[in-house]
């Protein structure tokens, strides 16, 4: 049946919890490809055929492969546009660097299209707030206090705060830290926020 492979393609995502990027179906948009390749060749033929002979018995089907083609077409967009979003709200989540784990199930030219977005959202936040710019991606949520206590959940090393004071992060150390330090960390899962 036409289209099935395409509408498999975003019941994938579906599946998936918003957050968690599904690995990169290359061989089913492969194949979406490909239904499309025939789909038009087909026409093609087709067209011909009914201009050439004036059958109009052909013009039906034409139709119906040309919405397949705009309905594969719209489908294909879709995964990739989903992808792309998911990819961006990563940067967002887990800094600059992605874990392997994200980064394996990620295309080459999604990696690319990371590394761009990147470095233009590097360039915006230097753009803005003076000399040493503004980083974006801190305080998600607004705060509501400065400071907060974190627990290290794995060693880290070094850690200077703007004072010049340099903490050593140890595993199930315990620190008062300020929130616009901690937040990248506590995203990438070195520290935790502690509730009293």
């Amino acid at each position: 049946m036409f289209c099935e492979k395409a509408i498999e393609l975003i019941r994938e995502l579906h599946r998936v919890s918003d957050g968690q990027l599904p690995a990169f179906n290359e061989d089913g948009l492969r194949q979406v490809l490909q239904e499309m390749e025939a789909l038009y060749e087909q026409n093609q033929a087709d067209v011909s055929e009914a201009k050439a002979a004036g059958r109009g018995d052909l013009i039906p089907s034409i139709k119906l492969r040309h919405c397949c083609l705009l309905r594969n077409q719209r489908c294909v967009v879709a995964y990739l546009y989903d992808r792309l979003l998911r990819i961006r709200a990563l940067r967002w989540e887990y800094g600059s660097v992605l874990p392997a784990n994200v980064r394996f199930h990620m295309s080459a030219e999604e990696v690319q299209w990371f590394g761009q977005y990147k470095k233009s959202l590097a360039s915006f936040m230097r753009s803005i707030g003076g000399q040493e710019g503004l980083d974006v991606t801190q305080d998600m949520k607004p705060p509501k206090s400065l400071y907060i206590q974190v627990r290290c959940l794995k060693d880290h090393g070094e850690f200077e705060i703007d004072d010049g004071t340099v903490i050593l992060l140890k595993k199930n150390s315990q620190h008062f830290l300020p929130r616009w330090k901690c937040e990248q960390l506590i995203r990438q899962g070195v520290l935790e926020h502690v509730m009293s």
